[in-house]
């Protein structure tokens, strides 16, 4: 299973919904919530090239994007395999 690393705010919507998506599927990630750590949006906005709103989404190696990326990968039924490899 690959390693999921999500940054969120406690009110985002956009970060519930992804969150609920990886609960859904039943896989643990790990939640860097910016709002009550401030000093992680810089480590994010680098390795998120640019990205500066939130969630921003990693699994494994790859950047995923935000929320619509995430379902977009879904979608297209593409998300299982990024998560199993």
């Amino acid at each position: 299973m690959a390693k999921i690393e999500i940054y969120t705010k406690g009110y985002c919507p956009y970060c519930k919904r992804a969150k609920a998506l990886f609960a859904q599927k039943g896989v643990e990630y790990t939640d860097f919530e910016i709002d009550k750590n401030p000093e992680l949006r810089d480590v994010m906005i680098q390795r998120a090239n640019g990205g500066h709103t939130v969630p921003q989404i990693f699994i494994g190696e790859t950047h995923v994007g935000g929320c619509d990326d995430l379902f977009a990968l879904e979608r297209r039924g593409k998300l299982d395999d990024l998560l199993s490899a």
